[in-house]
């Protein structure tokens, strides 16, 4: 059966594309399949230009050089590679293979599976601010280049770490930066916090926006209003860059037969769902202590995948050695 695979990796964000390179490593037939029309995931879509920095031996990196490194890296032992196809449904077959069917009809079988879909798929959370559909061209939910904010004035509101991170990258740029966040507490790590009080950047905590000013796709000011004494300030602004998190959907994975929690697919310490034969890894998969961070991902990527290689063939080493392995270790 040419067209049955090995490993079907549903994701094609980093953790996807790093688990793919892992597979090949296994000497799996396998392939990848995303929703979106390119390789990258979240990255790709809303951040290709935001330094990225919670990867080991990476001080720092762009989101899009992540994304091309990864995918040449997945390349490797080639894999198939198949995007624009959202899955939406999962059929178990007499043979213990699975059935992935596509939106548009398509139809994949696999030996297992893999889902390393990230959040799902996503919505992001508008400003919600009365007349702010007459700005859409001044309003921002991704920046996709940095250089075309030069020199404007730009207020970033959010409280977490891509609203900071995109305020700091903004700095050098723009000819003012201004944060605005509702809270007083910042969810971003504390280190970039500091830095981020330290810089030129203009800090609004306990501040929310509640109008915009200008003629249509001509924004000219914004009113911010503090949520502690009532007072208001008045900001010229020629752009706004909005950082309100994303509406998760897991859509029919649900009908899988996952145990979900509120915070994605529960797996065990072997990355394996509650279906025999389907593992998961990276921001779509929880388990207690989970750390939804790139690294985090890349670890249980080849968990999964070790995983896999086992219910596959029990007798096939647990662990595969590391690149770094030396013959004395065996």
């Amino acid at each position: 059966m040419s067209n049955l695979y090995d490993v079907t990796i549903i994701g094609a964000g980093p953790v996807g594309l790093f688990t793919t390179f892992y597979s090949g490593l296994r000497s799996l037939k396998t392939k990848v399949i995303d929703a979106e029309p390119a390789v990258g995931g979240k990255i790709r879509y809303f951040y290709p230009e935001k330094i990225i920095r919670d990867i080991g031996g990476i001080p720092e990196i762009e989101g899009q050089e992540l994304v091309k490194n990864l995918h040449a890296q997945a390349n490797t032992f080639q894999p198939t590679i198949v995007c624009d196809e959202r899955i939406i449904a999962l059929h178990k077959q007499t043979d213990g293979t699975f059935e992935l069917v596509a939106e548009n009809g398509n139809k994949h079988r696999s030996k297992t599976i893999i889902i390393a879909a990230g959040s799902g798929t996503y919505e992001v959370n508008r400003l919600e601010v009365s007349g702010s559909e007459a700005y859409t061209n001044n309003l921002f939910y991704d920046i996709k280049d940095l250089a075309s904010f030069r020199n404007k004035t730009v207020i970033v509101s959010g409280g977490g770490n891509a609203a900071i991170d995109w305020a700091q990258s903004l700095e050098p740029i723009a000819k003012e930066v201004h944060l605005v966040y509702r809270g007083e507490n910042f969810k971003g790590h504390e280190e970039r916090v500091k830095e981020m009080h330290a810089s030129s950047i203009f800090v609004h905590v306990n501040h929310e926006i509640t109008a915009l000013q200008g003629g249509t796709n001509n924004l000219q000011s914004c009113i911010i209003h503090c949520n502690k004494n009532g007072s208001t300030t008045k900001i010229a602004t020629d752009a706004i860059v909005v950082n309100h998190g994303v509406k998760v959907d897991l859509g029919s994975m649900l009908d899988w037969g996952f145990d979900i929690s509120d915070y994605g697919i529960l797996v065990n310490q072997e990355m394996e769902t509650s279906v025999p034969g389907i593992y998961a890894c990276g921001d779509i998969c929880t388990y207690p202590r989970k750390m939804r961070i790139i690294a985090a991902g890349l670890h249980e990527g080849p968990i999964a995948l070790n995983s896999a290689k086992n219910y596959l063939d029990p007798e096939a080493d647990h662990v595969a050695m590391i690149s770094t392995h030396h013959e004395s270790f065996n």
